[in-house]
């Protein structure tokens, strides 16, 4: 493919986020008679899926406190189902097994998962839990647990796999993939619109740009001379708080037993729901027995041929709360010197086995060459901006949530068509301002 000079539309990042919205982009403008797949070019600096979504875990799930994301949630497990051979989608549900203190919170989750007619159950209290999580493994040992919600629709996609079916429908439309782009800037007029996107192999005149940059979105927003740091107003006091850095870095800590996937199927010999618990029971090594944490934690896990066994994860943790002290380079890898190491292993296997014996003494069966963790750029909430920074500019910075909002990228397509979205309105960044805040959970989870 010969560079191009010029692209009606160039959407910046061939992850999941930006294949999306250039597929759905180029389905809404044939529909509306305004164009073509042929006006799209998705540009990345190394190829489709080689970022976050190419090490993603996968999973899909509508378990949110927060009533926006729920709805944003439904919505994207229905693209998900929309062609679950194309994009690899198993849905085998998920399960949020949750402690007493979270009781509440979940109970409130799965009231307003009925009211948008999502498709879930609620056990409460331990005997009845216990009973329940037994009736699906016959192993469960899991202390602690007063709540079970169990979502009946999603489940996981392989991401690689998901990705480039993904690739071939929006292909298919007549959109161009330019793999070994790199951006370096913009070029604006007068107004701040944006004219052209600078890249390391030449300018390409536009009329919008679309970011969907995963974990590099700094780079971009410090291209285009956004605030490093915001104000934000507490919706119950109305106080203002000032200068709170706009990006913080977490390293995402997953990875993979490497047993054979089928040891973790169901008393039926089925394939699981995704797992995800959440307690405040001690957490003993299954290794030589001493205490790994008395404090809240937190794992999910699911067995997966595509990662070739059992794997998951555990809460990440913070790199630094002020991302401009982070030494990242935006085109390189993801996480350069932030991996996941020996003490993940040891705590997140040990965890398994806390929850179920077939788990226990398989420590050294952890692929520790096959960390599937990265860093991640959350916002100040650390829930999803998804908004225009210019005229002619959308910006999805998904914090972190991304893989499972496969249907993000429809509702901006139909952003940039002119249709208004009730969805993404509360991903706008006013919302720091004008202090309309999302509820904050119970969960260890930042981004629950």
């Amino acid at each position: 493919m010969a560079f191009p000079t010029h692209s009606p539309y160039v959407i910046i990042g061939a992850g999941i986020h930006g294949l999306s919205t250039a597929y759905h982009l180029a389905l809404k403008l044939k529909a509306q008679g305004k164009g073509s797949g042929k006006d799209i070019l998705v540009i990345d600096k190394s190829g489709i899926c080689s970022g976050a979504t190419g090490i993603a875990c996968g999973v899909i799930r509508n378990n949110y406190f927060q009533p926006a994301m729920r709805e944003l949630m439904a919505h994207s497990v229905k693209v998900w189902e929309s062609d679950p051979k194309a994009y690899s989608y198993h849905p085998v549900g998920y399960m949020q097994i949750s402690h007493e203190h979270m009781h509440e919170d979940i109970a409130s989750i799965y009231q307003q998962q009925q009211a948008i007619d999502y498709e879930s159950r609620f056990i409460e209290g331990t005997k009845d839990c216990d009973r329940y999580m037994r009736g699906i493994f016959d192993d469960w040992q899991a202390k602690g647990i007063s709540s079970v919600l169990h979502e009946m629709p999603g489940g996981y996609a392989n991401n690689t796999i998901a990705m480039y079916g993904l690739a071939d429908k929006a292909e298919a439309e007549g959109v161009r993939i330019m793999s070994g782009v790199t951006v370096t800037g913009f070029s604006e007029d007068g107004s701040g619109s944006i004219q052209a996107v600078q890249t390391d192999r030449g300018n390409i005149d536009t009329d919008y740009v679309v970011i969907g940059a995963g974990p590099w979105v700094k780079s971009f927003w410090d291209m285009l001379d956004m605030p490093k740091a915001i104000s934000i107003k507490n919706p119950d006091t109305g106080e203002i708080a000032e200068d709170v850095p706009m990006w913080t870095y977490w390293c995402l800590e997953e990875g993979t037993l490497g047993v054979d996937p089928k040891l973790q199927v169901t008393n039926d010999g089925k394939m699981p729901p995704v797992i995800h618990v959440d307690t405040d029971a001690p957490l003993y090594s299954d290794y030589d027995g001493s205490l790994i944490t008395d404090e809240v934690w937190g794992i999910y896990y699911k067995p997966d041929f595509h990662f070739g066994g059992v794997q998951g994860g555990a809460a990440p943790y913070i790199v630094n709360k002020d991302a401009d002290d982070v030494e990242v380079d935006p085109y390189g890898p993801l996480s350069p010197e932030f991996i996941v190491g020996e003490d993940f292993a040891h705590m997140w296997v040990s965890a398994l086995a806390h929850c179920q014996k077939r788990f226990s003494g398989q420590l050294t069966k952890y692929k520790t060459e096959e960390n599937s963790g990265g860093l991640g750029a959350f916002t100040p909430d650390s829930f999803p901006v998804f908004d225009g920074v210019r005229d002619n500019c959308f910006l999805i910075a998904d914090s972190n949530h991304g893989y499972k909002m496969l249907g993000v990228g429809k509702l901006v397509a139909e952003t940039i068509c002119g249709e208004s979205s009730d969805l993404l309105k509360p991903f706008r960044m006013a919302r720091y301002a004008e202090g309309e805040l999302h509820p904050v959970s119970n969960s260890p989870f930042p981004w629950s």
